[in-house]
Parts: C-alpha cells; sequence; structure tokens
C-alpha cells in the first residue's frame, strides 16, 4: 500500500543550512511542507520561469509557508527568485501578511543580501 508520507525528503531531524535551491525549478514534484520543515535554510533560491510546467509552483511557495510555521524559531528567511514570475508576484502579494508573521522576506532584483559579516548585491541569476 501506498505511505502518504513525504517522499521527498527521509524522515529525521531538520538540517540547517545557509543557503538552499529548491530543487528542479521549484516543481512541487520535489518540495513539499515536509521538505521545508526538515531542510531549513536563511536563504532559498527559487528558479523557474515555465508557466505550463508550474516552474515556480505555487504550493511550493505555499509549502513553505506552512512548513516555515511549524519551526521552534522564527528565524529569517530571505527568498531569492531567479525570475520574475506572475506567480511569485500572485503568491507574494496573496500572502505578503502571512510572510511578515514569519519573518519570511522577498528580495528584489535590486536588493542586498549579508551573509557572514559580507554584503553584496542580490542579483537576478538566469539559469
Amino acid at each position: 500500500s501506498k505511505s502518504s508520507k513525504s517522499t521527498v525528503v527521509p524522515p529525521g531531524p531538520p538540517m540547517y543550512l545557509d543557503l538552499v535551491y529548491i530543487p528542479n525549478h521549484s516543481n512541487r514534484k520535489n518540495a513539499d511542507v515536509e521538505f521545508f520543515k526538515r531542510v531549513r535554510s536563511s536563504y532559498y533560491v527559487v528558479s523557474g520561469n515555465d508557466s505550463s510546467a508550474e516552474e515556480p509552483s505555487r504550493a511550493v511557495l505555499d509549502s513553505l509557508l506552512e512548513g516555515k510555521a511549524q519551526w521552534d524559531s522564527n528565524m529569517q528567511v530571505t527568498l531569492i527568485p531567479t525570475h520574475d514570475s506572475e506567480v511569485m508576484r500572485e503568491w507574494y502579494q496573496d500572502t505578503h501578511e502571512k510572510q511578515q508573521d514569519l519573518n519570511i522576506m522577498v528580495l528584489a532584483s535590486s536588493s542586498t543580501v549579508v551573509m557572514q559579516d559580507e554584503s553584496f548585491p542580490a542579483c537576478k541569476i538566469e539559469l
């Protein structure tokens, strides 16, 4: 019989990372709520610019909110989109209040990233 558990990330304790690229252009087949509950990062790169393939997926962005809500801390999380997509803009507008409650920030292409006491321009990455 099929298990309803996530097959994306195996069971275990959370992993804390500085920077994570959401797999497969943020396609929902590769990142779900369990992914964000377990893979905890200060920065997530959200790629994808193919609306016909649902990349990035609204379901993945919503999973980030649901997964982060279950973290035991309210650490700052920053999303770095590689493209200006309609899905990203709509998700940002629809969930802005929840993003603020969860301490999630979405970078614009003119933003600056600060990591380990270094700052540098956040650029729009074309993959």
